[in-house]
Protein backbone atom coordinates (compact mmCIF):
# COMPACT_ATOMS: atom_id res chain seq x y z
CA UNK A 1 0.00 0.00 0.00
CA UNK A 2 1.22 3.63 -0.70
CA UNK A 3 0.11 6.18 1.21
CA UNK A 4 0.12 9.88 -0.23
CA UNK A 5 -0.11 13.30 1.29
CA UNK A 6 -2.05 15.26 -0.71
CA UNK A 7 -0.76 19.64 0.00
CA UNK A 8 -3.49 21.34 -1.80
CA UNK A 9 -6.22 18.45 -1.48
CA UNK A 10 -8.80 21.17 -1.37
CA UNK A 11 -7.71 22.66 -4.77
CA UNK A 12 -8.43 21.42 -7.98
CA UNK A 13 -5.68 19.47 -8.37
CA UNK A 14 -6.04 17.55 -4.95
CA UNK A 15 -9.30 16.70 -5.69
CA UNK A 16 -8.49 15.65 -9.51
CA UNK A 17 -5.81 13.27 -7.70
CA UNK A 18 -7.73 12.31 -4.65
CA UNK A 19 -10.49 11.02 -7.39
CA UNK A 20 -7.49 9.27 -9.47
CA UNK A 21 -6.45 7.45 -6.55
CA UNK A 22 -9.66 6.50 -5.05
CA UNK A 23 -9.90 4.09 -8.71
CA UNK A 24 -6.51 2.44 -8.27
CA UNK A 25 -5.88 -0.60 -5.80
CA UNK A 26 -3.07 0.07 -2.81
CA UNK A 27 -2.74 3.29 -3.11
CA UNK A 28 -4.69 6.09 -0.23
CA UNK A 29 -4.63 9.47 0.50
CA UNK A 30 -3.99 9.93 4.06
CA UNK A 31 -3.70 13.03 6.30
CA UNK A 32 -0.44 12.41 8.49
CA UNK A 33 2.73 13.36 6.85
CA UNK A 34 4.07 11.47 9.61
CA UNK A 35 2.66 7.94 8.02
CA UNK A 36 2.83 8.60 4.60
CA UNK A 37 5.16 7.14 1.81
CA UNK A 38 5.18 10.23 -0.03
CA UNK A 39 4.32 13.91 -0.34
CA UNK A 40 2.53 15.68 -3.88
CA UNK A 41 2.07 19.32 -3.33
CA UNK A 42 -0.24 21.21 -5.79
CA UNK A 43 -0.71 25.11 -4.08
CA UNK A 44 1.31 28.18 -3.84
CA UNK A 45 5.19 29.00 -3.32
CA UNK A 46 4.46 30.19 -0.12
CA UNK A 47 2.33 26.78 1.27
CA UNK A 48 4.93 24.86 -1.08
CA UNK A 49 7.80 26.39 0.90
CA UNK A 50 6.21 24.98 4.54
CA UNK A 51 5.56 21.36 3.27
CA UNK A 52 9.25 21.10 2.20
CA UNK A 53 10.28 21.95 5.47
CA UNK A 54 7.63 19.06 7.02
CA UNK A 55 9.32 16.60 4.40
CA UNK A 56 12.47 17.46 5.89
CA UNK A 57 11.51 16.85 9.31
CA UNK A 58 9.94 13.58 8.02
CA UNK A 59 12.23 12.80 5.50
CA UNK A 60 9.65 12.17 2.88
CA UNK A 61 9.75 12.32 -0.75
CA UNK A 62 8.10 15.21 -2.88
CA UNK A 63 6.34 15.46 -5.77
CA UNK A 64 5.96 18.90 -6.69
CA UNK A 65 3.81 20.19 -9.19
CA UNK A 66 3.33 24.30 -8.28
CA UNK A 67 4.41 26.85 -10.40
CA UNK A 68 5.48 30.42 -9.74
CA UNK A 69 8.46 29.81 -7.80
CA UNK A 70 11.20 32.53 -7.54
CA UNK A 71 14.83 32.07 -7.90
CA UNK A 72 15.48 32.20 -4.12
CA UNK A 73 12.75 29.29 -3.89
CA UNK A 74 14.05 27.52 -6.42
CA UNK A 75 17.17 27.86 -4.42
CA UNK A 76 15.39 26.33 -1.18
CA UNK A 77 13.83 23.31 -3.40
CA UNK A 78 17.32 22.39 -4.30
CA UNK A 79 19.08 22.42 -1.34
CA UNK A 80 16.54 20.75 0.52
CA UNK A 81 16.78 17.99 -2.50
CA UNK A 82 20.21 17.11 -1.28
CA UNK A 83 18.39 15.42 1.98
CA UNK A 84 15.35 13.96 0.89
CA UNK A 85 14.37 12.61 -3.08
CA UNK A 86 12.15 15.58 -4.79
CA UNK A 87 10.34 15.79 -8.11
CA UNK A 88 10.15 19.38 -9.44
CA UNK A 89 7.60 19.53 -12.80
CA UNK A 90 5.51 22.76 -13.98
CA UNK A 91 3.60 20.05 -16.04
CA UNK A 92 3.36 16.47 -15.40
CA UNK A 93 1.37 15.13 -18.01
CA UNK A 94 3.17 12.70 -20.50
CA UNK A 95 2.42 14.47 -23.73
CA UNK A 96 4.36 17.40 -22.58
CA UNK A 97 7.01 15.33 -21.91
CA UNK A 98 6.83 13.98 -25.61
CA UNK A 99 6.12 17.36 -27.38
CA UNK A 100 9.86 18.59 -25.61
CA UNK A 101 11.72 15.85 -27.19
CA UNK A 102 9.89 16.53 -30.20
CA UNK A 103 11.19 19.83 -30.13
CA UNK A 104 14.84 19.09 -28.99
CA UNK A 105 14.97 16.23 -32.19
CA UNK A 106 14.03 19.84 -34.50
CA UNK A 107 16.86 21.72 -33.23
CA UNK A 108 18.78 18.87 -33.46
CA UNK A 109 18.36 18.03 -37.00
CA UNK A 110 17.66 21.52 -38.76
CA UNK A 111 19.91 24.16 -40.02
CA UNK A 112 17.48 26.97 -41.26
CA UNK A 113 17.01 30.08 -39.64
CA UNK A 114 14.00 30.88 -37.14
CA UNK A 115 12.00 32.82 -34.78
CA UNK A 116 9.56 31.10 -31.84
CA UNK A 117 6.94 32.14 -30.67
CA UNK A 118 5.52 30.13 -27.61
CA UNK A 119 1.28 30.49 -26.98
CA UNK A 120 0.16 29.01 -24.11
CA UNK A 121 -3.79 29.82 -22.85
CA UNK A 122 -5.15 28.53 -19.40
CA UNK A 123 -8.00 29.07 -16.94
CA UNK A 124 -8.85 32.21 -15.50
CA UNK A 125 -7.63 30.96 -11.97
CA UNK A 126 -4.40 30.33 -12.90
CA UNK A 127 -2.13 32.72 -10.74
CA UNK A 128 1.18 32.94 -12.62
CA UNK A 129 1.87 33.98 -16.89
CA UNK A 130 3.55 33.15 -18.79
CA UNK A 131 3.25 29.24 -17.25
CA UNK A 132 5.64 27.37 -15.84
CA UNK A 133 5.50 25.12 -19.04
CA UNK A 134 6.12 27.73 -21.21
CA UNK A 135 8.67 29.76 -19.12
CA UNK A 136 10.54 25.85 -19.40
CA UNK A 137 9.88 25.28 -22.80
CA UNK A 138 11.77 28.89 -23.89
CA UNK A 139 14.67 27.42 -21.92
CA UNK A 140 14.93 23.90 -23.71
CA UNK A 141 14.54 25.82 -26.85
CA UNK A 142 17.88 28.09 -25.61
CA UNK A 143 19.76 24.84 -24.89
CA UNK A 144 18.96 22.74 -27.06
CA UNK A 145 19.70 25.30 -30.06
CA UNK A 146 22.97 24.40 -30.53
CA UNK A 147 23.66 25.62 -34.57
CA UNK A 148 21.80 29.23 -32.78
CA UNK A 149 19.11 28.58 -35.57
CA UNK A 150 16.45 30.59 -33.47
CA UNK A 151 16.63 34.03 -33.58
CA UNK A 152 14.00 35.17 -31.32
CA UNK A 153 11.82 33.67 -28.36
CA UNK A 154 8.67 35.12 -27.18
CA UNK A 155 5.66 33.82 -24.98
CA UNK A 156 1.90 34.72 -25.41
CA UNK A 157 -0.55 34.02 -22.89
CA UNK A 158 -4.11 33.94 -22.14
CA UNK A 159 -6.51 33.25 -19.85
CA UNK A 160 -9.63 31.50 -21.21
CA UNK A 161 -12.47 29.78 -18.95
CA UNK A 162 -12.90 26.32 -18.60
CA UNK A 163 -9.16 25.76 -20.38
CA UNK A 164 -7.26 23.05 -18.55
CA UNK A 165 -3.79 24.02 -20.89
CA UNK A 166 -2.45 24.39 -24.36
CA UNK A 167 0.94 24.87 -25.48
CA UNK A 168 1.56 25.79 -28.97
CA UNK A 169 5.42 26.41 -30.21
CA UNK A 170 6.04 28.02 -33.70
CA UNK A 171 8.72 28.33 -35.53
CA UNK A 172 8.48 30.16 -38.67
CA UNK A 173 11.13 31.70 -41.45
CA UNK A 174 10.36 33.20 -44.93
CA UNK A 175 9.28 29.64 -45.95
CA UNK A 176 8.13 27.48 -43.47
CA UNK A 177 6.35 27.27 -40.37
CA UNK A 178 6.66 24.82 -37.98
CA UNK A 179 3.98 24.14 -35.24
CA UNK A 180 4.38 21.46 -32.27
CA UNK A 181 1.01 21.66 -30.02
CA UNK A 182 0.24 19.88 -26.40
CA UNK A 183 -3.99 20.28 -25.75
CA UNK A 184 -4.59 18.88 -21.96
CA UNK A 185 -8.54 17.89 -22.15
CA UNK A 186 -8.55 16.56 -18.32
CA UNK A 187 -7.03 17.33 -15.90
CA UNK A 188 -6.58 13.87 -15.32
CA UNK A 189 -3.87 13.41 -17.25
CA UNK A 190 -1.63 15.77 -14.54
CA UNK A 191 -3.31 13.70 -11.56
CA UNK A 192 -1.75 10.33 -13.42
CA UNK A 193 1.66 11.63 -14.16
CA UNK A 194 1.65 12.81 -10.81
CA UNK A 195 0.84 9.38 -8.96
CA UNK A 196 3.22 8.02 -11.33
CA UNK A 197 6.11 9.80 -10.13
CA UNK A 198 4.98 9.35 -6.18
CA UNK A 199 4.94 5.68 -6.97
CA UNK A 200 8.29 5.94 -8.19
CA UNK A 201 10.25 8.71 -6.36
CA UNK A 202 9.91 6.59 -3.30
CA UNK A 203 12.59 4.20 -4.66
CA UNK A 204 14.82 7.34 -5.30
CA UNK A 205 17.76 8.63 -3.52
CA UNK A 206 18.04 12.34 -2.68
CA UNK A 207 18.50 14.54 -5.82
CA UNK A 208 16.21 16.93 -7.76
CA UNK A 209 14.50 15.17 -10.08
CA UNK A 210 11.78 15.80 -13.24
CA UNK A 211 9.54 13.57 -15.12
CA UNK A 212 11.98 13.06 -17.97
CA UNK A 213 13.58 10.73 -15.04
CA UNK A 214 10.11 8.93 -14.58
CA UNK A 215 8.62 8.70 -18.00
CA UNK A 216 11.99 7.93 -20.39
Amino acid sequence: MLNIYINGLSGKMGSSIQNQVSQIENISIIESITDCDVVIDFSRPESSLKIIKKCLKNKKPLVIGTTGFNNDEIKIIKEASKLIPISLSYNMSKGIYFLKKSIKDFLSKNKDMFECIIYETHHIEKVDSPSGTAIELKEIIEKNDKSKIVSSINIESERISNINGIHEVKFSNNTDLVTFKHEALSRNIFSDGAIAVAKSITKKEPNLYSVKDFFN
